[in-house]
């Protein structure tokens, strides 16, 4: 072989190896395939960090209420996180059997978060687990159910989250703007809530106050419930149904009662007085689930103790008046007041 036959052969091995170099030919991969584990999460996702989060969500009850908070809580998530979170979301139905099957279940999968939506699924939840964190929405009071005693704001376990209780001094300070002249104040909820009792409790002393007579009612679920509005109903000149899961479940009943009588009912929240009230002082109850995820994302992503994050409050309050019932009661409802969307 000549030499100059061998200066061409070195010299087209080189450019062979340069072109292999830049086109990728090391190994059998094609251009585009990904090399292994870059950029791929557990489940496949294409995320930076690639982890997928598993966020199981119970919820106590079918309400319109409830739902609304679960729904803020999945949005804000996925805003955040996008594919890069799953839910497990299972309901209740108001049974609080159902909800320490759910959350046992949650636990056993080993889930990132719990999602707590009412206050018998956070009881479930906090009982199933120490170590997964929590974060609840739509709680009247977390010191009550969780029967924490020296509370500073902060539950110091793997709980956090948001509650759902409107100011109780301006709820009783509504019925005073709407029903001055009236004398017996009623307060209606079921026996089986510990936080229907710390707000009629509370609820209670503030009319007390305000020159009113008041008389407890509480039943024990839906077998009752008829029995004992009808007994409400006819010692009241107004009734006061705090939030309370059970009344929301019942509203048709209580209504069939009270708005014949033409007794008036206000109540803790929307749903319960588009059922069967005339007023409430009203909160958002999608944004407080939407700031539950929020806090979540900060568990989740950034690290954040729930023992450590403040239980928060919301400060987005309106008066709202059922118009159709108030009409039918011919009751004059102020001008500050939003009628509630039919």
């Amino acid at each position: 072989m000549s030499k100059k036959i061998r200066k061409i052969l070195s010299a087209v091995l080189v450019l062979t190896m340069m072109i292999c170099v830049f086109a990728g030919c090391s190994g059998n991969k094609t251009p585009n395939e990904p090399s292994s584990g870059a950029g791929t999460s557990e489940e496949g996702s294409n995320s930076v960090s690639g982890k997928v989060y598993k966020v199981g969500i119970c919820q106590g009850a079918q309400h319109p209420a409830l739902d609304a908070a679960t729904q803020g809580f999945k949005d804000a998530l996925t805003e955040k996180l996008g594919s890069n979170v799953q839910f497990d979301e299972q309901n209740a139905s108001g049974e609080i059997t159902n909800c320490t099957t759910i959350v046992s279940k949650f636990v056993s999968d080993n889930v990132d978060l719990i999602m707590a939506n009412a206050t018998d699924a956070l009881s479930a939840a906090s009982n199933a687990t120490a170590d997964i964190p929590i974060v609840a929405t739509s709680i009247t009071d977390f010191a009550t159910a969780l029967q924490i005693k020296d509370w500073n704001g902060k539950t110091g376990t793997n709980v956090t989250g948001t509650a759902d209780l409107a100011p109780l001094e301006e709820q009783a300070a509504m019925i005073k703007e709407l029903f001055p002249d009236a004398k017996k104040v009623g307060i209606l909820y079921c026996s089986a809530e510990p936080n229907s009792k710390y707000q009629s409790d509370i609820v209670e002393a503030e009319l007390k106050k305000l020159g009113y007579e008041c008389e407890i009612f509480t039943f024990v679920d839906t077998n009752d419930v008829t029995a004992v509005t009808q007994n409400a109903v006819d010692k009241s000149d107004v009734i006061y149904i705090p939030t309370d899961n059970k009344a929301a479940s019942n509203t048709e009943a209580i209504n069939n009662i009270a708005e014949p009588a033409g007794v008036p009912i206000v109540a803790g929240e929307e749903g319960i007085c588009k059922g069967c009230g005339i007023a409430t002082l009203s909160i958002s109850y999608y944004g407080i689930g939407h700031r539950a995820g929020e806090m979540a994302y900060e568990i989740l992503v950034n690290g954040k103790n729930p023992g450590d994050m403040e239980i928060e409050y919301t400060t987005d309050l309106t008066k709202k008046y059922y118009a159709d019932r108030a009409a039918a009661l011919n009751i004059e409802i102020p001008t500050d007041y939003e009628a509630i969307a039919e």
